[in-house]
């Protein structure tokens, strides 16, 4: 049986490797967290939050009990959710208006093309050109965001500088896109962006929001996502998600598609929250029933003694312990 990892010291590593190093340079990386030995989720969610905004990072939950998480744009809507579009807009703006030198809009003043124009003493309508030469080379050529991506966030930033022009109307009709509440693909269709999200590009979406969140100034993103819900094989009387094994098999494929897709993903971290059941080989709903997650992420050859901190697949312990290990010298 592997030794449990003290929370806190576990999480002072996690910081100082990843949060601090690795995914602030751009890495990404997927870790499954077994709280043990009277931690509970709460604690795990507070301390991660905490840490993870200390260190500039935008960090959103997902409870697979009130998010169907076997569906990977059903995550990226409950994730877009979470995500105040119009700051994360706002400092897009500022810190490419900052590379190119302009002077920006005091505390209190829009950000919009008048006023810019104004205190870069240009004409409002060269302003103009000249922002839309700036969008096109910082949003619309970045490829590492998806097409689609790359024209919503082009339509919320010209609706942000431009907000008596009728193309600000498109940005509460974005935002309802991503976040899956948009009724009529119609209404979006003179933003040029011509389908619904589903399963076929949610992933994609989801690394260029990694992207964008540090385009805009952040760190990256931190995805803390509680499985619990999985392990459960009677259906709640509350009206939350239950899983059927079918669907189970689908929501451990997500994840799955997650760690082979860490090549892809940059700027972020995403933590899987699982129950001890999660680990146990005698429960129907474990990790063990879905053979291509278990082998990506179970610890076969490691220390009899000691834990490390930097795998895949993480015990941790609420109890306190000394010399529990020696910090590594970086992220594997």
């Amino acid at each position: 049986m592997t030794t449990p990892i003290d929370f806190n010291s576990w999480l002072s590593v996690l910081r100082k490797e990843y949060l601090q190093d690795f995914i602030k340079s751009g890495g990404a990386g997927v870790k499954f967290i077994v709280p043990l030995d009277g931690l509970d989720n709460t604690t795990v969610l507070t301390e991660l939050k905490k840490a993870a905004e200390e260190d500039g990072y935008l960090f959103v939950s997902i409870d697979a009990a009130t998010t169907k998480a076997h569906m990977i744009d059903k995550v990226f809507h409950a994730i877009a959710g979470q995500v105040d579009w119009d700051d994360l807009t706002y400092a897009f703006l500022c810190t490419i208006l900052a590379q190119e030198h302009y002077q920006l809009p005091g505390e209190g003043q829009e950000l919009n093309m008048t006023n810019l124009a104004s205190l870069n003493n240009q004409s409002e309508a060269n302003m103009k050109l000249r922002m839309e030469g700036h969008l096109r080379d910082h949003i619309y050529k970045d490829y590492t965001m998806t097409q689609q991506f790359r024209i919503a966030m082009l339509r919320l930033c010209q609706a942000q500088l431009e907000p008596q022009k009728p193309i600000a109307e498109f940005a509460p009709i974005v935002k309802e896109w991503l976040c899956g509440e948009l009724r009529l693909i119609s209404a979006i269709k003179p933003a040029f962006i011509f389908s619904k999200l589903g399963r076929h590009n949610a992933r994609h979406m989801l690394f260029s929001l990694a992207s964008w969140v540090h385009n805009a100034g952040k760190s990256g993103l931190v995805i803390s996502l509680d499985i619990s819900r999985f392990m459960e094989s009677t259906r709640p009387l509350d009206g939350s998600m239950y899983y059927t094994r079918n669907m189970l098999f689908d929501g451990y494929e997500v994840l799955r598609q997650f760690i082979d897709g860490t090549d892809e993903l940059k700027f972020c971290l995403i933590l899987v929250l699982a129950p001890p059941s999660f680990l146990s080989p005698e429960k129907e709903r474990g990790l063990q029933i879905y053979e291509a997650l278990y082998f990506r992420i179970w610890d076969e050859v490691r220390d009899e003694h000691r834990t490390n901190p930097l795998s895949c697949l993480i015990r941790l312990s609420g109890k306190s312990q000394t010399k529990e290990f020696e910090e590594p010298g970086g992220a594997q």
